[in-house]
């Protein structure tokens, strides 16, 4: 009797106590916010999102028209992770081996040595994606998904943690290629960055005005080591999932296939990228554990990109995000 006494007071006055050390984790996202918002005014769901890859271990595609800070914020998240960076642009003319690297004669020992390209950094920037033809945008493939490229019968290991941001710029078409859905499909986010509004557009004009330095990148200090970011990444990966939301996951993605209103829906690696999102959410909200609404936050920027709209819809003007919208309204929310 004691005993059930006791555990009806358990229920009655819960204690949760997390299962994982989150504090330091949080601690150093807050940090890295604060870095980036000394340059960056607004823009406050992409730089959300950059973490939540940045922790996932994922990709970002960027699309924005010019001068809403996309380049920038990448730039600036970089430099505030202690890690190898390295800027690629994305020309008409560049060559796979101007990213991967390419076999130099060594005429001393007569023999070929290989000359690591750009992409042999732990942070890689991407501008201008689009510029560049397929037969450049492929060099991506294998180094995105695998993490490691092979040349002449030679596999090379990336250094961890790697990740791509990439942008592109969607109003211009004339000089540009646009990515096919195996590139897409590869990007874990497409975040899509809007215009800010008038009292974020004062501000950034009112900094602009006070800001004497040359390069406004100076004033951003470093947060994390690649250590860090690692230890990170590991706690993300065992944040606790309920059977129940992975149950919910897998609804929102096959959804997209039986709507009539998509040519193509989004393939299991959407479920996989939806999971780990979700986990990233949850870790910058100081949760061990995923909420739907960590779900649903990661939906829109795993999925756009992923799901290919029908014409005569897309002429109607339906979007992407409002089909993602309308899937997630139409799914009973587990509790």
């Amino acid at each position: 009797m004691e005993n059930i006494e006791t555990a009806s007071s358990e229920v009655q006055n819960p204690e949760f106590h997390s299962r994982l050390d989150m504090a330091e984790l949080q601690q150093s996202l807050e940090q890295v916010k604060t870095e980036i918002g000394k340059v960056i005014i607004g823009q406050e769901s992409m730089i959300e999102h950059l973490l939540a890859a940045l922790l996932s271990h994922g990709h970002v595609l960027i699309e924005g028209v010019p001068g809403v800070a996309k380049t920038l914020t990448a730039k600036l998240l970089a430099k505030t992770v202690d890690v190898d960076f390295s800027r690629i642009q994305f020309t008409p003319d560049l060559m796979p081996s101007d990213i991967l690297g390419t076999s130099i004669f060594n005429v001393k020992n007569s023999e070929f040595e290989f000359k690591k390209g750009p992409i042999f950094s732990s942070f890689i920037l991407i501008d201008e994606i689009n510029r560049s033809p397929a037969k450049t945008q492929a060099a991506l493939f294998e180094v995105m998904e695998e993490r490691q490229i092979t040349m002449d019968g030679i596999q090379y290991e990336m250094q961890q943690p790697f990740l791509v941001v990439a942008t592109q710029n969607p109003i211009e078409h004339e000089g540009t290629y646009r990515l096919p859905e195996a590139q897409l499909d590869r990007f874990l986010f497409k975040i899509n960055v809007g215009y800010p509004n008038l009292s974020e557009e004062v501000e950034i004009i009112k900094k602009q005005h006070e800001n004497r330095l040359d390069d406004k990148s100076d004033a951003v200090q470093k947060v994390m080591s690649g250590a860090q970011l690692k230890a990170y990444q590991e706690i993300v990966r065992n944040i606790l999932v309920e059977p129940q939301l992975l149950d919910y996951i897998a609804k929102i993605t096959v959804s997209t296939r039986e709507n009539q209103f998509l040519y193509l829906g989004a393939s299991p690696r959407a479920s996989l990228a939806l999971l780990t999102a979700s986990k990233s959410f949850a870790a910058i909200r100081g949760r061990d554990f995923v909420t739907p609404e960590d779900i649903k936050e990661a939906s829109y920027a795993v999925l756009r990109h992923r799901i290919m709209v029908s014409p005569e819809r897309e002429m109607e003007g339906l979007t992407a995000d409002e089909i993602i919208r309308q899937i997630l309204e139409s799914i009973e929310i587990p509790r």
